[in-house]
């Protein structure tokens, strides 16, 4: 038997200690989760990628009664950005979330759909999507999906 470990690295900021930059991007997907459509959870969560000309396109999580319909809000972020700008790579995306009218304390992490979106971005552009996951106690910051999607499924399985 062989065995190896994953390490995954983790930087965790203070809203000031970002760039200016990275806190217009963060402060997008705070003022995103306005528009989400979650009747049923109660969880607004909304994203927002700087694409390589400095654009900011924004997104929200959209619920359905059929649950298996709505969609998230990375998801919806990343193919609007890709559909209408498919020449701008997508740099960076930020994610924020509040329920009962607060922004949770600790980030939430993008589900493992939207890891495998934010994979195949990367893959697209041919490079790493920073991402910022922001919670009142501190904005966690990785350096492409590799640090939250270690084993991946990519074009590489299918052959």
């Amino acid at each position: 038997m062989k065995e190896f470990t994953i390490h995954t690295q983790v930087k965790v900021y203070q809203e000031q200690e970002l760039s200016d930059e990275d806190r217009a991007l963060v402060e997008a997907a705070r003022e995103a989760t306005k528009r989400s459509y979650a009747p049923y959870s109660k969880f607004y969560v909304g994203a927002a990628a700087r694409l390589a000309n400095k654009q900011i396109i924004c997104g929200s999580n959209q619920e359905n009664a059929a649950y298996p319909s709505g969609t998230c809000a990375e998801r919806t972020t990343l193919f609007y950005a890709n559909a209408q700008y498919p020449d701008q790579p997508v740099e960076a995306l930020a994610v924020a979330a509040q329920t009962q009218g607060s922004f949770l304390a600790k980030p939430i992490s993008p589900c493992g759909a939207c890891r495998q979106v934010i994979l195949e971005t990367e893959h697209r552009y041919g490079k790493p999507v920073r991402i910022l996951l922001y919670g009142t106690e501190g904005v966690y910051v990785l350096e492409g999906i590799q640090s939250i999607l270690p084993l991946q499924f990519d074009q590489d399985c299918l052959l």
